[in-house]
């Protein structure tokens, strides 16, 4: 396929999006841009919420991930069922009692104003980094197989995907994501869906013949109990997903905005509880496609790209679908189901980010009704430069696998956010609103010399050259956080905030 016909197949499917913003962003008033006025419906906003939950991350890099951790990422997704039934009946109900615009609006009603800033604060921090994480996974896909052949920079290549994501948001906010994910879910599903069909025609396979195939039982083991040291042990793996999907979803502004564009708490209740039963099958039909990338490389002498100079598993679906020899219908359903994974999760964390900035920070609401369509435009471009400058620094610094990354990241920037949630809920204190921030910042020091504690103490014990190689003992020797350092950081915060706590106001 060729650079030019890639252009324009980017070109048709952005103008469909646009089109949608048209009609769904006719009505541009800030009632709209963050809460679509309370009316979507809750199918629609659940399916959209597929595509936005798995993003370019799960398009490419768990099928990517299946060679080192077979299908060891199940483990973590039968923990997202259980934290999305948590969010669904115990976090909903407190956000449509309080009827916030922002989530963390409640933290200001619980404790005060320095940890609704606080709580704020780290979302925007998260958010932007797993944001920026995201349209980097395309970005690079993007350069490599199209705009690298007409010389065009890197940095040129993420302003074009921001302007794009910026043109069909900056009216209808919320109101559009809601239907635009809806469209971009459709493809993404359907370019897997062709995908694993072209590959088990050219392995001459049929799926029944796959799932007995010893070829497949190479990579389909899904629990690891063997070694509770290490990072994949299924406890670690599940009660890390549970937190996981409590943080990432149920704490977080992107992901819980759409819900609350639901008409009623239980239409919102009905849409996370059928979103996160269909989520763990589409999760697991990503690996099943990630092992039958595998068997096809193998089959087919395909090397897995290089990047930086080293073998890149997440360009391996990638070179594949665009350069293998299995038809441009694949090329064509592979883009159009990258770039809608992509921008269904890029595209509403810019929203959200307008959102949490405007309302959280600039106080929006309180200000003259003249000047707050104004500030609101303005606060979407200024999200939408940043977002530009953190994904050319990512390409300048990232070298860890794309959703490890982001998980790890994760660990740190919401730990804070789950403590904070939990000690509100589960206790009737008050704290000492001022110290807030100083505990949310010492909760994330703290987790990250646990985290690494190991691997320092053999750095300075051990007979070792330098730090990598310490960390590489430390693997098979000590105790490995994995996921799980999301509740660890979560429950020092909940000590912190214990350590100043007050009974009366």
């Amino acid at each position: 396929m060729q650079p030019i016909h890639i252009l324009l197949l980017i070109a048709g499917y952005f103008g469909v999006l646009i089109l949608i913003s048209y009609f769904t962003g006719k009505d541009d008033s800030n009632e709209t841009f963050f809460k679509a006025s309370r009316k979507s419906p809750w199918y629609v906003v659940a399916f959209g919420m597929i595509g936005a939950s798995l993003s370019g991350v799960t398009f490419i890099s768990v099928p990517g991930a299946v060679e080192a951790s077979k299908f060891g990422y199940m483990q973590v997704v039968f923990g997202y069922l259980v934290g999305y039934f948590i969010i669904a009946y115990v976090l909903m109900p407190i956000y449509y009692r309080l009827n916030v615009t922002s989530i963390y609006q409640y933290l200001e009603d619980r404790f005060g104003v320095v940890s609704y800033k606080t709580g704020a604060f780290f979302f925007l921090v998260s958010r932007i980094l797993g944001a920026s994480f995201r349209l980097y996974l395309v970005a690079i896909v993007l350069q490599q197989f199209v705009f690298d052949a007409y010389g065009i920079p890197f940095a040129v290549t993420v302003i074009i995907s921001i302007v794009l994501i910026w043109l069909y948001t900056f009216r209808g906010g919320i109101k559009t994501i809601v239907w635009t994910d809806t469209l971009q879910t459709l493809f993404m599903l359907i370019a897997v869906g062709v995908a694993i069909y072209l590959i088990l025609g050219d392995l001459d396979m049929s799926f029944g013949e796959l799932w007995n195939s010893k070829d497949l039982a190479e990579y389909n083991q899904i629990l690891f109990t063997d070694n509770w040291l290490a990072k994949s042990y299924f406890l670690k793996s599940f009660i890390g997903g549970l937190f996981l999907a409590v943080c990432m979803t149920g704490l977080d502004q992107d992901m819980m905005q759409k819900n609350l564009t639901c008409k009623s708490l239980g239409d919102a209740q009905k849409n996370m509880v059928s979103f996160s039963i269909v989520l763990i099958v589409v999760n697991f039909v990503f690996l099943i496609l990630g092992a039958l990338i595998f068997m096809y490389a193998a089959k087919n002498g395909v090397e897995t790209p290089l990047m930086n100079g080293k073998p890149k598993t997440d360009l391996l679906f990638p070179e594949i679908a665009l350069n293998g020899n299995l038809g441009i219908s694949l090329a064509v359903v592979f883009l159009l189901g990258l770039i809608a994974a992509a921008y269904s999760s890029a595209d509403s964390a810019l929203t959200s980010l307008t959102t949490s900035f405007s309302v959280d920070f600039l106080g929006i609401e309180k200000k003259p009704e003249h000047t707050q369509k104004r500030t609101r435009q303005l606060v979407h471009i200024g999200m939408s430069v940043v977002l530009i400058i953190v994904v050319i620094i990512f390409k300048l610094l990232n070298n860890d696998s794309v959703i490890n990354s982001i998980l790890v990241i994760a660990g740190y920037t919401y730990g804070p956010l789950l403590g904070l949630f939990a000690f509100g809920i589960f206790t009737k204190y008050k704290v000492i609103d001022k110290y807030v921030w100083i505990v949310t910042l010492a909760s994330i020091c703290v987790t990250y010399v646990i985290a690494n504690s190991g691997s320092y103490y053999l750095y300075f014990t051990a007979d070792v050259a330098n730090l990598a190689e310490a960390q590489e003992l430390a693997k098979n020797t000590l105790y490995q956080f994995g996921y799980e350092l999301l509740a660890v950081n979560g429950l020092i915060t909940f000590i912190g905030l214990v350590l100043i706590r007050r009974q009366h106001d």
